[in-house]
């Protein structure tokens, strides 16, 4: 008798103690406020990029996203860096050339000239380490910097050939047609909308620039890229710090020159390539924004370098 209670007993306790299935337990949690949920199976992720990969290469047909005045944005290039920064820069009308009347014979006459589209210019100076990315990827000797550093400050010691490789070079990389600016829309760009002799008014002020007695502390040689104030536009060094590159052929003056801010390939001497905005070798008064000068396009100096224009659309 005392077995048959003691087997009654244990299999009681299997009844009410046995753990219940999975569906009683949810069904019974039901109830409760706060349902019991189970924990989702997580599975582990890559981490994610933070920078979108290289763009794909557009046809002409194709347009990219619509960009506003002042906007800053970089291409990415198929290596997965980045390329220069670069500003779009209005579409609009300026008088170029000597509008004070205290310039030189070659920067007359005084025309107005419409920039019909908008476009993108580089923020900075094309720099060493945009510009040592170019020489690595296609084998080309690397520049000497006259043991200022690198990094970012302008690239100097380039023919106007090898700023015109560069941005062959950059179009095949992003898909999209970089280029030497025509030297009207240098002007334009480098004016901010101004018609004074500088972008910030008519007289001199110490320490704005870099260049000959300019008041900054890289007088003696260039300064890394954005060091000074940038032009209403957004753009930095438009006056000093290096000569930079345009597209155009040598003209003695602006006679018959067009007026829609297309290259001027017609003509002129195309043995020297226009050269614009002074450098840290310069007076003050060749940092003017009508300020012209000239060099042999094969040929390099410590005072000369470039940036790129960019069409948009």
């Amino acid at each position: 008798m005392a077995a048959a209670v003691a087997v009654v007993l244990v299999i009681l306790s299997l009844v009410f103690w046995w753990p219940k299935p999975r569906e009683a337990r949810i069904k019974e949690a039901e109830g409760q406020k706060e349902p019991i949920k189970e924990a989702p199976i997580v599975k582990p992720q890559p981490p994610k990029e933070i920078v979108p990969a290289a763009p794909e290469r557009k046809s002409e047909a194709q347009k990219g996203p619509v960009l506003s005045a002042g906007e800053v944005f970089r291409d990415r290039l198929q290596s997965g860096r980045e390329g220069p920064q670069m500003v779009v820069v209005p579409a609009g009308s300026f008088q170029m050339g000597d509008v004070q009347g205290v310039g030189d014979k070659d920067e007359v006459p005084v025309r107005t000239v419409r920039i019909q589209k908008s476009f993108a210019v580089g923020r900075y100076e094309v720099t060493f380490g945009e510009y040592d990315q170019f020489a690595k990827a296609t084998n080309r000797q690397f520049p000497i910097d006259e043991g200022w550093g690198r990094g970012r400050r302008p690239v100097i010691y380039v023919s106007w050939q090898d700023a015109v490789e560069y941005a062959k070079w950059l179009s095949g990389q992003t898909g999209r047609r970089y280029r030497l600016p025509t030297e009207a829309e240098w002007e334009y760009a480098a004016r901010g909308g101004k018609e004074t002799a500088y972008w910030w008014g008519n007289d001199w002020v110490k320490g704005i620039a870099n260049c000959i007695d300019c008041g900054s502390q890289w007088d003696k040689r260039t300064a890394p890229v954005g060091s000074l104030a940038p032009n209403p536009f957004g753009l930095y060094d438009t006056a000093g710090n290096v000569w930079e590159w345009v597209e155009e052929c040598w003209h003695n003056n602006y006679n018959g020159a067009p007026a829609d801010g297309s290259a001027w390939m017609s003509g002129g001497n195309c043995a020297r390539r226009v050269i614009r905005g002074g450098s840290w070798t310069s007076q003050p008064r060749n940092l003017r924004s009508s300020n012209r000068s000239r060099y042999y396009p094969d040929n390099r100096n410590f005072d000369i370098g470039f940036r790129l224009a960019l069409d948009i659309d």
